[in-house]
């Protein structure tokens, strides 16, 4: 099997959805038992610690907690707002409850809902 440079992971990432994205990030977690935690940075000795403030949220998932009545409008936004052929869109729908969207903005998180809410859905914002 030929090496893959850096360009063409990052060119193979660029073509997957956020779902897929992830699950190749879960699966690649579970194969080299690591964590793709970011890195915390470390106060060097004598430093004064400061005391933490509780962090507001800044991202948001997206879950879809029921298709409703309009089930086909609801997949229509789900390709929408996730760029998934119409197979895994229905297959999202169908196994509701099931993230849309993962980690994203307070904003597009809200957006999102709204959509799916006025196509019929039933949405949970976490």
């Amino acid at each position: 099997m030929a090496k893959l440079s850096q360009d063409d992971l990052l060119a193979q990432f660029e073509e997957m959805t956020l779902i897929e994205l992830s699950e190749f990030v879960k699966a690649f977690e579970d194969k080299f038992d690591v964590t793709a935690a970011a890195a915390v940075a470390v106060a060097g000795p004598g430093a004064p610690v400061a005391a933490e403030a509780p962090e507001e949220q800044d991202e948001f998932d997206v879950i879809l907690t029921g298709a409703g009545d309009k089930k086909i409008q609801v997949i229509k936004v789900v390709r929408e707002l996730t760029s998934l052929g119409l197979k895994e869109a229905k297959d999202l729908v169908d196994g509701a409850p099931k993230p849309v969207l993962e980690k994203v903005a307070k904003e597009v998180a809200e957006k999102a809902a709204e959509s799916l809410k006025g196509a019929g859905a039933a949405v949970e914002v976490k």
